[in-house]
């Protein structure tokens, strides 16, 4: 071969540090204080739960989807307050609050570190159009109710008024907006590891977080950001270490401070810097400053793969997370939830186009295509997502199935007495069509076995439900039975109970009902709903006697002092004779000697005495009740009956202008 000169670059010595460059890049001291500030608030958020075990009530949840409360009815929460001031912070401070407080970090960076034990480095995956998805998020979660309220409702839905802004700071329910476990575990498992696996350490925060769709606008207004001086030498040691995908060296060599909103403030740059060129900053903001394209930033999809991306993840999100209004079949996921599985769903379907299309594609460890050829991980993966995404579809059917069932079933309007009465009045032709239609529609996202399409069987029986009460509309009473046992032996529920007692007593099956209260009862005896359903029919059959014996058996059970006999006050002064009615008031007057504040026993007694006709007697309890329950118009209701029996015209009067005014006020 011929020799030929060859003139190569001349590098400026004044950009670069040998020593810095070469030397091992340093650990970071802010790891672990940040860690330890997450454990802090991990730990906090555990107590919290304890205090509220403990004691039956606590501050509400401190968590931003609270706020959802607060814009749609003008419940200002604490998660509303907590939020707001992130907000506000990361107005001045930069997106702080995600790397420093929140407890999914916390789990993406655990993940991490369990990843890397196994020697396995997640990837970054750089997508265009997933990045828009935590900003569609944020929107549908904290601007659309907003939007909804003010300028749609008043063409849609002109009786929904605003309701005025009222505080909700503590709950005995702390639990009512969480899943369970059931639903939590798998969470953890796919929105902390699933993610960091496929999408990169921070994958959830970029791509499936509905806060990040708040903070990320809001950074660049950011006063307080990662600076740099002029002893900055580009050894890139701070790009190595960010684990929010920021690169570092260039954005403070362009720019003179990090422009990035994915900056979490870690700190981690600051930290690893050998010769201490960064720092942490108040100064100009990002906004405004003219971003240059990086030349070594890349996607991994072209822009026609990037479309079928989107449409992968939103056919996942609305297959498990299904906003289109109520459904006996509605199969829904959580929304952080279901934001998690969409993405990591978009992954798959990426990789798996890639195998079947590429000549070498590889994950982590795995060969999926060499050299054209599909290897065994590349089938598997391909299987697996084909698995996966037919649940995806099959969940997204039986939701569409299970909407369309129940709009169809609100135009069953009959009642309850109609169905369940001995004389049935005839059904019209257009309810009995929807009421047909509805049911042909709930066996179409019913289980697979039984003629419809859901591999997950039916969520707590609503679709066996509705459809009994549809048969029951119809008059076939026999179906509805058939339905209801199925379900029954599937997951005893109450429901399920009293819905058999009506079926069998709108059969005429008299002797076969009471059987199947009596053993139910006795199977189940919290069940208080089903014994109240009992007696309701018992009364309704004229059989006082055995339903004041049955509300006598549970008072003596359950003891004195408990709700049966709470209950059985009320019945007995409600539906008894002179004799019960004076035990009613006997027994509310011993419930108020142990609790004196309860206005429910003094109206009992009230309500005791204007049956008795001593109505001067029950002017006084019932005025008690209204003091210690002054929003309750039912209470004047019956001052104002006791006046008027009182020959008191003028008290009356006073009692029916004080009932209009709290009904008008709770409007």
């Amino acid at each position: 071969m011929e020799s030929a000169s060859q003139h190569l670059p001349i590098l400026n010595q004044g950009d670069r540090c040998a020593s810095a460059r070469e030397a091992p890049i340093r650990p970071s001291r802010m790891t672990k204080r940040r860690f330890a500030v997450l454990i802090v608030v991990q730990v906090l958020m555990v107590l919290h739960i304890v205090q509220w075990l403990l004691m039956g009530s606590t501050l509400a949840p401190v968590e931003p989807s609270e706020s959802m409360e607060t814009l749609k009815h003008g419940a200002v929460t604490v998660g509303f307050i907590l939020f707001a001031l992130a907000i506000l912070s990361t107005a001045v401070m930069g997106r702080w609050f995600c790397g420093w407080g929140c407890h999914v970090v916390l789990l993406q960076d655990w993940c991490t570190r369990i990843l890397h034990r196994w020697g396995i480095r997640p990837r970054a995956f750089r997508s265009r159009f997933l990045l828009w998805l935590p900003l569609g998020l944020a929107t549908y979660m904290f601007a659309w109710p907003v939007i909804y309220r003010f300028a749609v409702a008043p063409f849609v839905q002109p009786d929904l008024e605003w309701p005025g802004l009222t505080w909700r700071l503590t709950t005995t329910d702390f639990w009512a907006t969480f899943p369970g476990w059931m639903t939590a575990i798998p969470f953890l498992l796919i929105c902390g590891f699933l993610t960091v696996y496929f999408l990169g350490q921070k994958g959830y925060c970029t791509y499936a977080c509905p806060y990040a769709g708040v903070f990320v606008p809001m950074e660049p207004l950011a006063l307080g950001r990662i600076r740099v001086n002029s002893d900055c030498e580009g050894c890139g040691h701070c790009t190595a270490v960010c684990t929010s995908n920021v690169r570092v060296h260039e954005e403070v060599a362009r720019y003179g401070m990090v422009v990035d909103p994915g900056c979490m403030k870690c700190m981690d740059c600051v930290s690893v810097c050998p010769k201490n060129a960064l720092s942490f900053g108040l100064g100009s903001p990002a906004a405004g400053v003219r971003r240059v394209p990086s030349t070594t930033r890349h996607w991994d999809l072209s822009l026609r793969g990037e479309v079928a991306l989107a449409f992968a993840a939103l056919l996942s999100f609305y297959a498990v997370y299904f906003p289109f209004g109520q459904s006996a079949a509605k199969s829904s996921l959580p929304l952080l939830f279901a934001s998690g599985i969409a993405v990591c769903a978009a992954f798959m379907a990426w990789k798996s186009w890639s195998v079947l299309r590429a000549k070498t594609v590889g994950f982590h460890r795995w060969n999926l295509v060499r050299e054209g050829r599909i290897r065994r991980g590349g089938v598997a993966w391909v299987a697996m997502t084909a698995v996966v995404f037919a649940v995806l579809v099959d969940l997204l059917v039986v939701n569409v199935a299970g909407y369309l069932a129940y709009r169809m079933d609100l135009l069953v309007q009959v009642t309850e007495g109609a169905v369940f009465s001995p004389g049935r009045p005839e059904l019209p032709p257009e309810i009995a069509r929807s009421a047909r239609a509805a049911s042909a529609l709930y066996v179409a996202a019913g289980p697979i076995g039984e003629g419809g399409v859901s591999l997950i069987g039916d969520p707590g029986n609503g679709i066996a439900m509705r459809r009994a009460w549809l048969h029951s509309v119809l008059g076939e009473f026999e179906k509805a039975e058939t339905i209801l046992r199925t379900a029954w032996r599937a997951e005893e529920r109450e429901p399920i109970a009293i819905t058999i007692g009506r079926v069998l007593r709108a059969q005429g099956k008299r002797q076969e009902s009471d059987a199947w209260f009596a053993s139910t009862t006795a199977a189940h005896p919290a069940w208080i709903a089903l014994e109240g359903e009992e007696r309701t029919w018992l009364f309704s059959e004229g059989r006082e006697r055995e339903a004041f014996a049955i509300a006598h058996a549970r008072a003596r059970r359950d003891g004195s002092g408990s709700m049966a006999e709470r209950r059985l006050s009320a019945l007995l002064i409600e539906q008894g004779d002179t004799a019960q009615v004076e035990e009613g008031i006997l027994l509310a007057k011993a419930s108020l000697e142990r609790d004196g504040s309860s206005p429910y026993a003094l109206v009992a007694i009230g309500t005791g005495y204007l049956r008795l006709r001593r109505a001067d007697e029950a002017i006084a309890p019932l005025m008690r009740a209204a003091e210690l329950a002054p929003e309750d118009p039912r209470i004047q209701d019956l001052l104002g009956e006791a006046y008027e029996a009182s020959a008191d015209p003028a008290g009356a009067q006073r009692a029916r202008d004080a009932a209009q005014a709290i009904r008008h006020g709770n409007s």
